[in-house]
């Protein structure tokens, strides 16, 4: 009887095997003993979700009894908004200009999307990345230019598309605009086939790093705090300023930018109870997650909560004693 219901469950998780709806994977893996397993949707390999994401979800396999976690490697935000919902993915790594944009059917989503929020994270920082060849001093200055503005469905490409816009230029008429991955964005401007990149991140960012180590000079930051107004204006106060230290990739001086929190989201029909361990642990295990990377210590249990205008899950109301 139990080797006929090992080879239930691994037919089961055959079927769920190219995406859709886990609940026969996770039936599979109870039947098996092997507990049940959590997708966490990420971003791009040498981005911060990413390897903030796969610290969490070995926090979830040590702690949480019952539980496996993964760290999948993604789109970023968009994306990410879309596999919760479908069902593709359990726990997800957002924007919150992008996940505003989910429950408000606006956007990239054409009807108001069934997420629900655990908690408000560190703050993205836009980094926008030219070469020196290139002479980029403002957004403006990208006209003509081969830029990438991240990966398709990407919080990254939500923001690079709107900078764009705020500073008058069409993205599909005024520049040779590619939508590449991180890895693949850093590699065009080693290689001489990109101008520019735009990348929405924690600081440090690895591919960032890679980067001005590698070319150093040869690579500058492109100020924002001209394009501020104009995007608060156009989109609300989720955009705000801030600014790059000349220490995180030790730069002649520091770069003002924009920057834009990070959610950490479920479908709203999460159990309540895993939702609130999920949450506890987040800040019970918040020590480890910072030797994962620095981005942790911005994760407080004051701003936690602050993460309108996607609805905490009921779960974790409960947790924040609201």
């Amino acid at each position: 009887m139990r080797r006929l219901a090992v080879l239930l469950a691994a037919g089961a998780l055959a079927l769920t095997a190219c995406g859709g709806d886990r609940s026969a994977e996770r039936a599979a893996d109870q039947a098996t003993g092997a507990g049940t397993r959590l997708s966490i949707a990420t971003g791009n390999t040498t981005g911060v979700y990413y390897v903030l994401g796969g610290g969490l979800a070995d926090q979830i396999g040590r702690n949480l009894p019952g539980y496996q976690a993964t760290a999948e490697a993604t789109g970023a935000s968009v994306e990410n908004i879309q596999r919760v919902v479908r069902g593709d993915s359990d726990i997800a790594f957002t924007l919150a200009d992008s996940a505003a944009d989910a429950v408000n059917g606006k956007g990239a989503f054409t009807a108001p999307q069934p997420i629900r929020a655990l908690a408000r994270l560190y703050d993205n920082s836009t980094q926008v990345v030219a070469t020196a060849e290139a002479n980029v001093r403002s957004i403006a200055d990208l006209k003509g230019k081969r830029v990438s503005t991240g990966s398709p469905n990407s919080g990254t490409e939500v923001i690079a598309l709107r900078l764009l816009r705020a500073a008058g230029l069409d993205p599909d008429e005024d520049v040779s605009r590619q939508s590449l991955g991180l890895p693949e964005s850093v590699q065009g401007i080693k290689d001489g086939t990109l101008d520019a990149l735009v990348w929405s991140g924690g600081l440090p960012t690895p591919g960032i790093t890679d980067l001005f180590t590698s070319l150093g000079d040869k690579v500058a930051f492109v100020p924002l705090d001209g394009s501020l107004d104009k995007m608060q204006a156009e989109h609300g106060p989720v955009y705000a300023a801030g600014t790059i230290g000349k220490d995180v990739y030790s730069t002649p001086a520091d770069v003002p930018t924009i920057v834009v929190p990070n959610l950490l989201v479920v479908g709203e029909k999460m159990d309540a109870a895993l939702a609130e361990s999920l949450t506890r642990l987040l800040f019970d295990r918040k020590a480890e997650l910072e030797k994962v990377h620095p981005s942790a210590r911005s994760i407080t249990r004051e701003n936690a909560p602050r993460t309108d205008p996607v609805p905490l899950h009921d779960g974790v109301r409960r947790y924040y004693g609201q």
